[in-house]
């Protein structure tokens, strides 16, 4: 039993001697790759600068110019004579800088204007908007000679001073309301005349102005004024409204008369063609009777001439012998003999056969002119 328990505490020596080789072992594999871990993290931060300097060299040579923009750039403060439209462009990192300038409308507003009137009351512009743009031609100029915020300098101070002499040569009633109508325009026109010779390629394309802040009282009594203009413009508008009804009434009543003079007058004008028309009609009867009777008379009139020429053409004397003939045939009584009734003879004359002869030829035509 001692022997066997010696040789297991033998063997437990001989495990925990391996071990503790085993452990020295990994201990200086592990300080051996530590050193080599610690070498290639220091070239791996070298890189990592070089590379982090590289692309930091590179976002601040690469930059972008916006639409509606143009780009100037600036080395050492100087301006360069290099503009560059929208994109993206590469510039020196570090050493040159850029700045887009805006080229298409834009609005300055300049607020809160101070402006002293000829009579020496103090009045205030809130806000006055200058609506312009700048010809992309004509940037590098301006910038040069104006610097890039040429705005504050052409627009914002000029705007002060040309809203200060307008004001210093009228009076408040002309600034409020008279002439504040022509505010706009006229700084508009007076700016564009100073930009034209002073920066050209600056335009101005609209001015806005508000209404102007003048002292309490003297709006208060503005205030009433109005109130009395709008109660004199509504007493007009009243008056023009009661004459437009008198001249409404006045038009009516005229249109009614003449609607009236107008169906009189047609209705004459009716009857007058009724008897035009009755006239004309007569005439046409009594034209018509006219050549009937005419046309009769005229036919009588040859009747009675072509008879008379017919029995002018009859009154031979054979044609009365015979009709003399034919008168005594139809006779009913006929007296033969030399002894004539004493009716027809006178008697106790001598020649009594020859007048009872002639006597009988006068009773004969006498029968004819009957017939």
């Amino acid at each position: 039993m001692p022997n066997n328990q010696t040789k297991k505490k033998k063997k437990k020596k001989k495990k925990v001697a391996g071990s503790r080789c085993l452990k020295c072992l990994l201990i200086i594999c592990c300080c051996c790759s530590l050193g080599r871990n610690y070498r290639m993290a220091q070239w791996g931060a070298i890189f990592s600068i070089i590379a982090a300097l590289g692309g930091a060299a590179l976002l601040a040579s690469v930059h972008k110019i916006d639409e509606g923009h143009t780009g100037v750039y600036y080395r050492g403060g100087a301006l360069l004579t290099t503009t560059s439209s929208p994109g993206f462009h590469l510039m020196l990192p570090f050493i040159t800088t850029y700045k887009p300038v805006q080229t298409t409308l834009q609005t300055d507003e300049v607020k809160n204007v101070p402006c002293g009137t000829s009579g020496g009351v103090m009045i205030y512009f809130d806000r006055i908007e200058v609506v312009n743009y700048l010809v992309p031609s004509a940037v590098y100029d301006i910038v040069r000679n104006f610097t890039a915020d040429y705005d504050k300098a052409l627009i914002f101070n000029k705007v002060h001073h040309e809203l200060n002499q307008f004001c210093s040569v009228h009076s408040l009633q002309e600034v409020y309301i008279g002439l504040f109508d022509q505010i706009d325009e006229n700084l508009k026109l007076t700016l564009q005349e100073d930009l034209t010779s002073m920066a050209p390629g600056l335009i101005i394309q609209a001015v806005r102005v508000t209404k102007p802040n003048i002292p309490e009282s003297i709006r208060r009594n503005y205030e009433l004024m109005e109130s009395e203009k709008t109660k004199l413009l509504i007493s007009q508008q009243t008056q023009k409204v009661v004459e437009k009804e008198a001249e409404t009434e006045r038009i009516k009543a005229v249109i009614e008369a003449e609607k009236v003079a107008q169906v009189a007058e047609i209705k004459y004008g009716q009857k007058v063609m009724e008897k035009e028309t009755e006239k004309k009609i007569s005439q046409i009867e009594d034209g018509a009777f006219l050549a009937r009777e005419r046309a009769r008379a005229d036919a009588e009139f040859y009747t009675a001439q072509r008879a008379a020429e017919a029995n002018k053409l009859k009154l031979t004397p054979e044609y009365l012998q015979l009709m003399k003939y034919k008168a005594i045939a139809a006779n009913s009584k006929i007296y033969f003999g030399n002894d004539i009734p004493q009716m027809f003879v006178d008697s106790g004359s001598a020649g009594s056969s020859i007048k009872a002869s002639a006597a009988m030829d006068i009773v004969g035509e006498q029968f004819f002119d009957l017939d």
